[in-house]
């Protein structure tokens, strides 16, 4: 496989590049087709909604480019459809592949940002959970079972919700993003914790962890810069998955009138704003970004069960 030349200033990356190429997670990926389909696809989903405002024929955000009159027009391939709207209009007018656009970048900022927090806070909850143990470890991981008994979407309803009706509409709609990812990034730190906790019981009976405690390393450095890094592989795995799920909490959450507002699409709220359009013959409107929305998911979840085999050592091949 072609590696490219670098400068001597560039070694450490180079040397990086070339391990990389040389892994079995290359190798393995290079073989797998619906992984290459499935990555092909993410990719191009996050160049497109990143470049929605050079890619996208109208700015759904800009009331001067939006016709009332316009609302409700087919996709082109219909009988009644407009070539100015490839994908037709919503019920207020906007370019349903514009709004498209620019709603999958608000659904996968909302996704990275939500899974960032989780893994933060789960990171740092597993380290010292499972380094230190004893009652502390007991009170930890009793939280995460508390955790673990509520669902993500009924502590989002209700905080939001609660949230909503104490300072209003109007302030939540400013601060719809943000909340999002607070609520959902805070729900879901159990399963980074408990999975670092795990790692971290095998990994600090090791002979290298007592050689850096030997040597008078504190407890802080060994769990962050010895420890931590050999628990990164399952850490990506959940990620993968992680990231498709508070896609779906947001896109559920808009759905039901508590994610991101109208004037602000995310697949979600688009969904849910043609929803009650669907039975009336305007389809597109729910259809289309409902399919957009599966795909996305899909071709992330496709992408962590790679993952998930190629970096479990049971699955290691001589």
């Amino acid at each position: 496989w072609p590696v490219p030349i670098l400068n001597g200033s560039n070694s450490v990356i180079d040397s990086a590049w070339r391990r990389f190429l040389g892994s079995y997670l290359f190798f393995s990926f290079r073989r797998d087709r619906i992984a290459i389909l499935s990555f092909v696809v993410l990719c191009t989903f996050f160049l497109a909604s990143f470049s929605a405002s050079l890619l996208a024929p109208f700015d759904p955000y800009d009331p001067i480019q939006i016709d009332i009159m316009d609302s409700e027009i087919p996709p082109v391939w219909m009988e009644e459809g407009d070539q100015r709207f490839l994908l037709g209009t919503d019920a207020q007018g906007r370019d349903l592949l514009s709004t498209i656009l620019y709603g999958s970048r608000i659904s996968i900022t909302i996704g990275i940002f939500a899974v960032l927090l989780q893994a933060f806070l789960g990171i740092s909850i597993g380290l010292v959970s499972g380094y230190f143990g004893g009652r502390l470890d007991n009170f930890l991981m009793r939280l995460a079972d508390i955790q673990l008994s509520f669902s993500t979407l009924m502590v989002a309803i209700i905080f939001l919700a609660v949230f909503q009706a104490l300072f209003g509409t109007e302030l939540y709609e400013k601060l719809a993003i943000v909340m999002l990812i607070l609520v959902i990034g805070i729900a879901e730190w159990p399963h980074y914790a408990r999975t670092v906790r795990a790692n971290v019981l095998a990994e600090k009976k090791k002979e290298y962890v007592d050689a850096v405690r030997v040597i008078g390393l504190g407890s802080l450095r060994i769990m962050f810069k010895h420890i931590l890094p050999n628990t990164l592989s399952p850490i990506l795995v959940i990620s993968t998955v992680q990231i498709a799920n508070a896609i779906v909490s947001e896109a559920a959450l808009s759905f039901l009138g508590l994610g991101m507002p109208v004037t602000k699409p995310s697949l979600g709220s688009l969904i849910n704003s043609g929803f009650e359009f669907i039975f009336s013959g305007s389809w597109w409107i729910t259809i289309i970004p409902g399919v957009v929305l599966v795909v996305l998911v899909l071709v992330m979840n496709l992408l962590g069960d790679f993952l998930r085999d190629v970096m479990n050592p049971k699955l290691y091949k001589d």
